[in-house]
């Protein structure tokens, strides 16, 4: 390979779940009296032995052969191998099934052999069967169902039967030692022995099944004696480093290759045990007295794959790590079940893999083989290893012109390995240093929340501060960064006496340097490749890490020409000319001026401009000023690259160049197959790289327009005279905005409940960890996940090609991202989303992005309700009244659970109907005033076309009502009460209105109220709360309330009667005799009896008089014969005098000793 061509492309992730209710704990029993001793760990080292219990020892992925979904299982060892832990990373799924979330961490008692771990799929049950043997050697078999990964209950209520544990006598008494594990079929196992021989296990089906379930078979490599005494653990140089087992395609045979410590190979018949050839590695002819120089490391495992559909026959590729290391391609032949031909392919080529280019010294860690198809050959695949970096290299060739495709064919996968940083602040930086870094540190899927808290804790204790481990945990992992930044800085002042804000800044950026080299350095053994895995069927590649996982892609056509940016497009150089001379244009600039240009385009994508675009380019050109800091190097580049006076732009360049950014995808097949979650955060972060990506390249190629526009000597020279520049221009900004909206959508996280599905149901009660489980039970997800998920699907695999998978995942990725996409983007939908979760900071976040249709206005408005800023919702709400009230003959009722159907109702069917709605909305929010002035613009346009007019107005004159009720606009209540026509409703809003009053002591506003036929009920109402008052001094007081409201309607009797009660109702509560002033004679009752007296001397004397109703008996007598009486003025004089001789008796001392004892009066 002379040069390296990339044309495919890696996404990494990460292996944090969405959200821990997936995690599922399960501790398997153990026969043997030995357990693990669980080690001890200081409280300052918890959160970095947590970080490092999540990276795996051994790793690697299994593929179901007989059942579809979940096929593809993710297996790794942790904790010091004391725990398998298996996940699902299937891609898509049928419609019919639900996803298989759940994460199986099985922990062993005693370590596990990383070598001894096999899986296999039973043909006639849909299940999985696991194999295991640990250091105890005792043999673990688990048989796990496809609801095992996805309901709890299914693995919480214990395994049963699903799990079997064996001491096989081979090891028990033979003193043999488990080497490696093969699982030939669910029925048969081998494992190959540190001797060089190997151990059949049978499964045994007849009675004795339960105390023997297997049988087992020995076979030697070295003679019978020979093996009786090796019984050390010490490998021997017989022993196998890589075994694969086939059948070659026959019912009967089985066979088994192994590749040996002394560099050859050996072929087994596992039906008879007997060896049926050896030879060396590469063919190739060595002196026995040399077999240490050609000694294989007992470590490298990955040396052998076998593969081929054709009955009889298969391709073994095998490889030898010796010296610089050589392949070797052996076509296997076979007539019968007991026979196996090897021959060389190419005896005469040393097939040596090239090492990706540069001066580090790389090693080849794995390697995978698959067969495409009968015509198409096939695929080889090679991962190379560097400490902890890895490059992947692909070759696709046909079996007879492998030796000229082993030399110009190699295909490389693109590795993205440039650390991200913040960009440097600057004191007229608008965005806080601190957002900047934890946007950075944050960025959904870039570190795991593990690594960022061990990060945090190794910050703590290098800068001495003690780590508090439960406020961390009530603070949030932002807040409790924030905290340990902020503790190693002050804002002091300068020599002056000001504050020094730019020593504060500069000792806070450095302090987030510093955090963020110790969590890069934490996070790098993360990602140490630990195996390499192709699934033939869909062709997808996968690199498995040591606490992550990469999908490899095909590389879209703008990420080819920029990462070969030296490779021919469409014929020609033009396109990659242009494409790499605005990269490398800004390349040049500094961060400010970045940031600049940013905030002066982001106008420019947004908002309408009645500028001409000759005009709007002069602007941009003006405002960001980038020509300053352009020198005369880099604009000869430029010109070097595109000519002078730029005369290689054209049109049709910048036409071809604009067209790499709109790769629709347009399915041949029908698309059935939804993604699930995994494959979805796959989708998400491959459109985080490529938006990236696309967005660097357009605004590269933006700020290089501007350039080129006005860089000319003469005026007939400058570009607009060949060029359109004002169409590209447009297209480029267009192309920005939907860019910018993918960035925000895969960049934002948001939270969201499990599906119902996922969720604990297998313990019942209020146990406290159920409890705790019901809190955790929500997922985090991106909001491209939460709102674009759902659209994506992928067609059946097998309508495709059988390796469709990498270019689906690609075709899908460019799509969204392409500006005339078949996914549409609906920022308002996705605003009517958040809302629904809480979330308004968010969905204000999306203002920018939304049209001006009368929807989109009115979720503006929903936004600004929810984030209480009422003002602008209220403006929102009344720009799209009329968009939003005429009536549609289908409107579109999708607001992703926004609006009930109740409230679709109130939509399009007539402004009195809106505006109800929205007086709806404002009374949820207790936003009273806002309700008052669009329930008066719903009244305003009630008449008698509207459908219910009745209905509508006195719904609405109810809730103005309640608004003028709730800011105490009383005389508003007055007469909207008064235009009821609802009797029954407008006596129950009268009471409100006179309750609301009294006990907020409007009474002289509720006296001056005319309430135009409805005095009466005012009257009755006041009469009934004074007849309901027991406490007529510090409650309140209707009496006088009513006294006054008589006596301004005339109503002097009326007025008498009440007083006369009042009194009544003093002498029963005792008060009657507090003085009230200087006299002695000046109390509560003897105030009212002058108040009562003046009252009827203001009657005709002939009605002069009053009724009194007798008072109410504690217990009423059987025949109680007492009625009304009248009372006269004369004798409300007399009584008036008898209760100042009373008083007068009782400040004399002159009253009875017993209690009919009448006072004697002098």
């Amino acid at each position: 390979m002379a040069t390296t061509s990339y044309f495919y492309k890696e996404t990494r992730l990460n292996l944090e779940p969405s959200s821990s209710s997936y995690i599922v704990d399960i501790e398997l029993p153990t026969t043997t009296s030995q357990a693990r001793v669980p080690r001890k760990t200081t409280k300052s080292g918890k959160a970095i032995a947590k970080n490092d219990s999540s990276r795996a020892t051994t790793s690697s992925i299994y593929y179901r052969k007989h059942h579809n979904f979940p096929k593809s299982f993710l297996w790794r060892i942790l904790e010091d191998d004391t725990v398998l832990s298996i996940r699902t990373i299937d891609i898509c799924r049928s419609k019919k099934t639900s996803d298989a979330n759940l994460i199986l961490n099985f922990h062993f008692q005693n370590s596990i052999i990383p070598t001894c771990v096999a899986f296999c799929d039973p043909p006639d049950h849909d299940a999985l069967s696991i194999f295991v043997i640990d250091t105890a050697n005792q043999l673990y078999t688990l048989f796990l169902r496809p609801d095992s990964f996805r309901k709890r209950s299914f693995v919480e209520t214990g395994l049963g039967d699903s799990c079997k544990i064996v001491q096989p006598n081979t090891f028990y008494k033979s003193f043999k030692h488990p080497y490696r594990l093969v699982a030939v079929n669910c029925d048969q196992l081998v494992v190959t022995l540190s001797d060089g021989g190997h151990v059949r296990f049978d499964r045994n089906t007849g009675l004795n099944a339960s105390q023997m379930p297997w049988k087992e078979t020995i076979h030697n490599a070295k003679g019978w004696f020979r093996s009786m005494i090796a019984s050390s653990k010490e490998l021997d140089i017989k022993a196998t480093s890589a075994a694969a087992q086939t059948n070659l395609g026959m019912n009967n045979a089985s066979f088994l290759f192994t590749v040996c410590l002394d560099h050859h190979l050996r072929i087994w018949n596992l039906n008879s045990g007997q060896i049926l050839g050896a030879m060396d590695l590469l063919n190739a002819p060595r002196d026995p007295q040399e077999t240490g120089k050609w000694q294989l490391d007992a470590s490298q495992s990955n040396l052998i794959r076998i593969v081929g559909n054709t009955e009889g026959k298969r391709l073994c590729v095998t490889y030898s790590p010796v010296g610089s290391g050589e392949f070797k391609f052996w076509m296997l032949e076979s007539d019968d079940d007991s026979t196996v031909q090897v021959d060389d392919l190419y005896p005469d080529y040393h097939l040596i893999p090239i090492p990706p280019l540069g001066s580090d010294v790389w090693t080849l860690a794995d390697f995978s083989v698959a067969e495409r198809s009968v015509t198409h050959g096939f695929r080889l695949w090679l991962l190379w290893k560097n400490n902890m970096a890895y490059r992947v290299q692909e070759l696709t060739f046909l079996t007879e012109e492998l030796p000229y495709a082993w030399q110009n064919k190699w295909q490389s996968v693109f590795s993205d390995t440039a650390i991200p940083t913040a960009p440097v602040s600057s004191p007229s930086d608008p965005t806080d240093p601190t957002e900047k870094w934890l946007q950075l540190i944050l960025f959904p899927g870039r570190f795991p929340k593990a690594t960022i808290e061990a990060a945090l804790s190794a910050y703590e204790g290098a800068i001495g501060r003690r780590s508090n481990t439960s406020s961390r945990n009530s603070q949030g992992l932002a807040e409790s960064i924030c905290s340990a930044i902020a503790s190693t800085s002050s804002l002091n002042k300068t020599s002056s006496g000001d504050m020094d804000h730019e020593q504060f800044r500069n000792a806070s950026e450095m302090q987030w340097r510093k955090f963020y080299r110790i969590l890069l350095e934490l996070d790098k053994p993360r990602g140490e490749a630990l195996a390499l895995s192709y699934e033939p069927e869909s062709g997808m590649p996968w690199v498995v890490c040591a606490d992550g996982i990469s999908s490899i892609r095909e590389c879209c056509e703008l990420e080819q020409i920029c990462h070969n940016p030296q490779s021919m497009f469409e014929g020609s150089n033009e396109v990659p000319a242009l494409v790499t001379s605005g990269v490398n244009f800004v390349e040049g600039f500094s961060d400010s001026m970045l940031q600049i240009c940013h905030s002066v385009l982001r106008p420019e994508m947004f908002e309408e401009s009645s500028k001409s675009d000759q005009e709007r380019l002069q602007f941009v050109s003006d405002k960001a000023g980038f020509w300053r800091q352009i020198s005369d190097e880099d604009a000869a580049q430029v010109t070097d690259t595109l000519g002078p006076n730029f005369n290689l732009v054209s049109t049709r360049l910048y036409d071809r160049v604009l067209g790499t950014f709109n790769e629709i995808w347009d399915p041949q097949h029908p698309t059935e197959l939804p993604l699930t979650e995994f494959g979805r955060k796959i989708i998400v972060r491959s459109i985080q790289d490529l938006a990236e990506l696309q967005w660097n390249v357009c605004i590269s190629q933006l700020i290089l327009l501007v350039h080129m526009e006005f860089e000319f000597d003469r005026p007939e020279d400058a570009l607009h005279n060949n060029v359109e520049v004002g169409v590209i221009y447009r297209n480029l900004l267009i192309i920005l905005r939907r860019l910018e909206l993918l960035r925000w959508l895969a960049s934002t996280q948001i939270s969201i409940p499990l599906p119902k599905a996922d969720r604990t149901n297998s313990v019942s009660g209020g146990s406290p960890i159920v409890l705790k489980r019901q809190a955790e039970e929500h997922r985090v997800l991106t909001a491209l996940e939460g709102n674009v998920g759902h659209l994506l699907e992928l067609p059946v695999l097998t309508s495709t090609s059988s390796d469709a998978m990498p270019s689906l995942i690609t075709n899908i990725v460019a799509d969204l991202c392409a500006p005339a996409s078949n996914v549409e983007l609906q920022p308002q939908y996705i605003q009517c989303g958040l809302l629904v979760r809480d979330r308004a900071d968010l969905a204000a976040e999306l203002t920018p992005f939304c049209e001006q249709d009368p929807f989109s206005t009115y979720v503006q408005g929903r936004v600004h309700l929810a984030l209480k800023d009422y003002t602008n919702a209220a403006i929102y709400f009344k720009k799209a009244a009329y968009g939003m009230s005429v009536a549609q003959l289908n409107p579109e009722r999708h607001s992703s659970g926004l609006l009930d159907e109740t409230e679709w109702n109130l939509l399009y069917a007539g402004l009195p109907r809106y505006y109800g709605h929205i007086v709806a909305l404002f009374e949820q929010q207790k936003a009273y005033s806002f309700v008052i002035d669009f329930a008066r613009l719903a009244l305003q346009f009630v008449n008698s076309k509207t459908e219910d007019s009745d209905k509508v107005r006195t719904e609405i004159q109810c809730r103005l009502f309640s608004g003028a009720l709730a800011t105490s606009q009383f005389e508003l209540a007055h007469s909207t009460v008064v235009a009821m026509k609802d009797h029954a409703l407008q006596h129950s809003c009268l009471r409100g209105l006179i309750q609301r009053m009294c006990d907020n002591l409007h009474n002289s506003e509720l006296v001056n109220l005319t309430f135009p036929g409805l005095q009466g009920a005012v009257d009755d109402i006041l009469a009934q709360n004074c007849q309901d008052t027991v406490d007529v001094i510090t409650g309140v007081p209707y009496h006088q309330i009513l006294y006054a409201w008589r006596i301004k309607r005339n109503d002097y009797r009326g007025a008498a009667a009440i007083l006369l009660d009042r009194i009544h109702k003093l002498r029963q509560l005792g008060e009657g005799d507090q003085v009230t002033g200087d006299d002695i004679l000046d109390t509560a009752v003897t105030r009212q009896y002058l108040m009562l007296i003046n009252v009827l001397s203001c009657v005709d004397p002939k009605q002069a008089w009053i009724t009194v109703e007798p008072p109410r008996p504690t217990k009423p007598a059987p025949h109680d014969l007492s009625r009304r009486r009248v009372v006269t003025l004369a004798d409300i004089r007399k009584e008036y005098q008898d209760e100042l001789d009373r008083i007068a008796a009782i400040h004399n001392d002159q009253f009875g000793f017993a209690a009919d004892d009448e006072m004697e009066i002098l």
